[in-house]
């Protein structure tokens, strides 16, 4: 049996462990990265900031700039389809920013991105990622700050990208390739494809990343021996489950933890999590934003109705307290939950949403069209 990578190397920077907390809109902001840092060691990725937004110095993508004062590794996913523009952002985000890596998203699969021809539509166009690439590790490289890609196997199953997508990174001097076993239409649905995974690792010299159906620390460590990728990407699994990082690392380093916590833990990490939300965005914004992870938190504990409802009309840390303490510290963690999916699923989408013609030519330097500044979402 292979000996599991135990950290992860993507050019000059080391991660301790080889996990990456892949972006989400919403989600991933410097509180929810702090969470799960303290919770053990990884790659936490910013969300998703549009390039042109960068460039142009759009309000709401600086807003979205903010690290927290323990990050010690500034990491950020940017979307794009100009290379100039992407290379631009790039430099900023070295040079003002102090980004240490910096992640490029071809995978997103929601429909006004993929019209435009970007996220998972953007590799049909070879020759234009090829450009993209080319322009971000050109910027990158003076500040010895590593490029990497995440993407999808394809658009569909007659339109698969991933191979070539993989040896253009390889030949434009990407550090590393994540993919998404799962096709542009299928979004969230279904299963992921680890056995593309491996296609792909055997394909190229540089590292993939295993990204799609990492509920618990034991699915990661199967990706990694049957895939023989060199690191995961974990995104809606964490997904109310922060001490998912600490099972993680524990298993990538050979201890055998699994965390199952008691409501009264799981309470006091709710607690955390709005606190620092607070902290960076002051209490009412911070209470309000903390709302969509309660469900999250609470999947399958026992939680009356009420209180659940109470629970997301929260807007104070003070009433957050009285509601917590409603809840039964006692309760045993629902293990029926263990291995089974979090957040966003739905169905496959009927086609890909894409720019008119957008299939008939496979090459596409100089085709991109302009993205919106404010484009936040990520996949």
């Amino acid at each position: 049996m292979t000996a599991l990578p135990d950290s992860l190397t993507l050019g000059s920077l080391r991660v301790d462990t080889p996990v990456v907390l892949a972006p989400m809109a919403g989600i991933t902001n410097a509180a929810y990265r702090r969470l799960c840092a303290e919770q053990g060691a990884g790659l936490y990725v910013c969300e998703m900031i549009t390039s042109r937004g960068l460039v142009e110095r759009d309000e709401t993508t600086r807003k979205m700039l903010v690290f927290d004062d323990l990050e010690t590794t500034r990491s950020v996913q940017l979307y794009g389809t100009d290379p100039v523009y992407i290379g631009k952002a790039v430099e900023i985000l070295c040079a003002d920013f102090g980004v240490a890596h910096v992640d490029l998203n071809f995978g997103c699969p929601v429909p006004k991105v993929t019209r435009k021809g970007g996220g998972g539509a953007l590799p049909w166009k070879r020759g234009l990622l090829g450009e993209i690439l080319e322009h971000a590790v050109a910027a990158a490289t003076p500040y010895d700050v590593p490029v990497t890609m995440k993407t999808r196997k394809g658009l569909d199953d007659d339109h698969l990208t991933y191979l070539d997508a993989g040896r253009i990174a390889q030949e434009t001097g990407v550090a590393a390739i994540a993919l998404h076993g799962r096709t542009v239409v299928q979004a969230y649905s279904g299963e992921a494809d680890w056995d593309a995974i491996a296609a792909l690792v055997d394909h190229v010299d540089i590292p993939v990343l295993g990204n799609g159906d990492i509920w618990e620390a034991a699915d990661a460590l199967r990706m990694v021996e049957q895939t023989g990728a060199a690191g995961v990407v974990v995104g809606r699994g964490c997904l109310g489950r922060p001490w998912l990082f600490r099972d993680l690392a524990a298993a990538f380093h050979g201890e055998d933890v699994a965390t199952l916590p008691t409501l009264g833990e799981v309470k006091a990490m709710m607690r955390r999590h709005a606190e620092l939300l607070s902290e960076h965005m002051g209490e009412e914004r911070g209470c309000k934003e903390f709302r969509k992870h309660i469900t999250w938190y609470l999947k399958g504990f026992p939680a009356g109705g009420e209180l659940r409802h109470q629970l997301a009309l929260v807007d104070s840390l003070a009433s957050l307290d009285v509601l917590l303490d409603g809840l039964d510290g006692d309760a045993p963690f629902p293990e029926r939950e263990l291995g089974t999916p979090r957040g966003r699923q739905g169905a496959p989408r009927k086609k890909v949403v894409l720019p008119d013609g957008w299939l008939d030519d496979t090459d596409g330097r100089g085709s991109h069209l302009r993205e919106d500044a404010d484009e936040t979402t990520g996949g």
